[in-house]
Order: C-alpha cells, then sequence, then structure tokens
C-alpha cells in the first residue's frame, strides 16, 4: 500500500512528465496561442513539482525523480509523432492524451491510497484538476 510519501512520489513524477511533454511539443513550434496555452500550462506543472520539493522537505523525506530514460523516450515518442503532422490539433490531441493518462494515474492513486497528509492529499487533488483544466483548454485547438 501506498503511504503519503509514494503518493507525493507520484505526483512529482507526473508534474516532470507533464514539463517533459509540454517542452517536447514546444520544439515543434506550435502557432503563438497554443504556445501560450502551453507555457501556462507548464508554469502550473512547475509550481505543482516545487510544492512537491517543498512538502517533502519539511517532512525530511528525499523523493524519486523522473528517470532521465523516461524523459528521453517521452521526448523520442512526442517527436515521433509529430515528425509528420505536427499542425496545432495534433499537438492538442497529443497533450489531452498525456493529460489523460496523468489524471487516470491520479485518481487510481486517490481511490486505491488515501493520503493522511492533507498537504499531500490536497497537492494530488491539485494535480488531478491542472489535468482535468489542461484538456478542457486543449479542446479548443483540435
Amino acid at each position: 500500500m501506498k503511504n503519503n510519501k509514494d503518493i507525493l512520489g507520484s505526483v512529482l513524477k507526473t508534474a516532470q512528465m507533464g514539463q517533459t511533454g509540454i517542452r517536447s511539443v514546444i520544439k515543434q513550434n506550435p502557432g503563438p496561442k497554443l504556445e501560450n496555452a502551453l507555457q501556462e500550462q507548464l508554469s502550473e506543472y512547475n509550481a505543482i513539482e516545487q510544492e512537491a520539493y517543498d512538502i517533502a522537505k519539511v517532512r525530511g523525506w528525499k523523493l524519486k525523480e523522473l528517470s532521465k530514460t523516461s524523459k528521453i523516450m517521452s521526448d523520442m515518442m512526442s517527436r515521433s509523432i509529430l515528425m509528420y503532422d505536427h499542425n496545432d490539433s495534433r499537438m492538442a490531441a497529443m497533450m489531452i492524451q498525456g493529460n489523460t493518462r496523468g489524471m487516470i494515474k491520479g485518481i487510481k492513486n486517490a481511490h486505491k491510497h488515501h493520503a493522511t497528509d492533507p498537504k499531500v492529499e490536497a497537492l494530488a487533488a491539485k494535480l488531478i484538476n491542472c489535468e482535468n483544466a489542461n484538456i478542457q483548454q486543449m479542446k479548443d485547438y483540435l
């Protein structure tokens, strides 16, 4: 069973995966409106990542980060998916898929492993809400 530290680590890794995905898509030169939306989402993930580190620091926890291999593989996958068709609609669809995966992971964690630490629970809920808002925002670009 996952404990508060495990849940916080999952939140951290999901936020880092979101950052990685956004950076990969931005490299493909989206339109200015989509790029602005992605930059806003990146800022949200940065804030969630920092909050996770802050919570861990107060509790004396060392969190495992997303591996370099995962980051590289994610970037390679994004580039291959967008190689021949890198319009804003395709980029938005890819972002929706990534956010959906992150949301599913967060909801499963919430259902299986209830955080007893209110700060961890609040941050996990914040991430799920962020993922959902990102999906709604990307729908305009499909």
